[in-house]
């Protein structure tokens, strides 16, 4: 009794031990320097999620003040890869990466690794009609817009 015990026991630490975590979570915005210093000021209302195997990074940026937003989105167009979409987005966003109730949700290629072909940064816009209106902001015309407020 006492081997068959000690057995799953060390089955079951075997497996746990093995587990680990897909994303790495800060509590706060870690972009680059490099960044637009106009952005400073948001580093501590967002999240930063990096993973899952590659280390993508996505800035989480939430927002509760149209004034905050519009006064940071032309510097966080800045951060847009070239050439790269803008995708539209319902607000709130309730998903894994959440952003209540509108915001930015920003994804670079992978950290610490040579760039490839094809990595861009790419920034997805949770659009709530009041702090994030599309009527009140300019989107870029020469960046292509996917739209998919209205996707189920």
């Amino acid at each position: 009794m006492k081997r068959r015990v000690a057995l799953l026991a060390i089955a079951i630490f075997a497996v746990v031990a093995g587990v680990r975590a897909d994303y790495s979570v800060a509590d706060k915005g870690l972009w680059p320097e490099t960044w637009p210093l106009e952005l400073e000021g948001l580093r501590k209302q967002a999240k930063t999620y990096e993973g899952p195997l590659v280390l993508t990074r996505r800035y989480l940026i939430p927002f509760t003040k149209r004034e905050e937003f519009e006064a940071a989105w032309p510097h966080i167009l800045k951060v847009k890869s070239k050439g790269a979409p803008i995708i539209l987005v319902r607000g709130p966003k309730t998903d894994f990466f959440k952003i209540e109730p509108a915001g930015v949700l920003i994804q670079t290629p992978p950290v610490d690794q040579a760039p490839e072909a094809g990595d861009v940064t790419v920034i997805t816009l949770v659009v709530d009609g009041k702090i994030v209106d599309l009527n009140r902001i300019e989107l870029p015309a020469d960046t292509p817009i996917v739209d998919e407020r209205f996707k189920k």
